[in-house]
């Protein structure tokens, strides 16, 4: 696995695998074209892009870069990096027929077709071995009173909103979030100060 220093934006879930299975780092789908109105996932997008920049990997057909037009619409160009497939034609193994146009999504791509792409994008990607530093764990979101526990999602909530994280944005999704942009220490310090905050 290579770790990627910047948020990796796909299309659907099981762009999001595929790249899971590739980088060692924060891949968020869009789900399709729910980004459209999907008000907290296009703010959450925004914060993400601030913190560390987004890498945009869509699809290279029309709906892939309906797409991504969208996302380069809501964010500054500063904030983005654009990565582009090819156009390979076929189909999916999990699908029985290709896609309208005939071209293999994200989820097709073989592994070193993707990490050339997001070379190509300016996206350093180094062996995920050269980083050790302490990340968050959900034991540690455990310990914290953040799940498991009857009062966990008041707490959830609180952390959520110091954050400035949508209130909708599951533990799976908190620990990405939180490991992308901030360290253990600033991680614990975060969790005292929300202990404050009034919903």
């Amino acid at each position: 696995m290579i770790k990627v220093d910047k948020i990796v934006v796909v299309e659907g879930k099981y762009d999001k695998i595929k790249l899971s299975s590739i980088i060692d780092g924060v891949v968020i789908d869009t789900e399709g074209f729910g980004i459209f109105k999907n008000k907290d996932k296009q703010k959450l997008l925004r914060m993400l892009a601030e913190k560390k920049g987004l890498v945009i990997l869509t699809d290279s057909d029309s709906a892939g870069f309906l797409i991504r037009n969208f996302i380069s619409s809501i964010i500054p160009n500063e904030y983005i990096s654009n990565a582009y497939i090819p156009d390979l034609y076929g189909k999916e193994k999990r699908k029985e027929t290709a896609s309208k146009e005939g071209k293999l999504g994200v989820e097709g791509m073989p592994q070193e077709v993707i990490i050339d792409a997001l070379s190509k994008a300016g996206v350093s990607c180094l062996a995920s071995d050269t980083y050790d530093r302490r990340t968050v764990s959900k034991l540690d979101l455990f310990e914290d009173g953040l799940s498991g526990m009857p009062e966990s999602k008041s707490a959830r909530l609180k952390l959520l909103k110091y954050l400035n994280l949508p209130e909708r944005l599951g533990t799976k999704g908190l620990l990405d979030v939180i490991n992308s942009i901030m360290t253990y220490d600033e991680y614990k310090t975060a969790v005292l100060k929300s202990k404050e905050v009034i919903l």
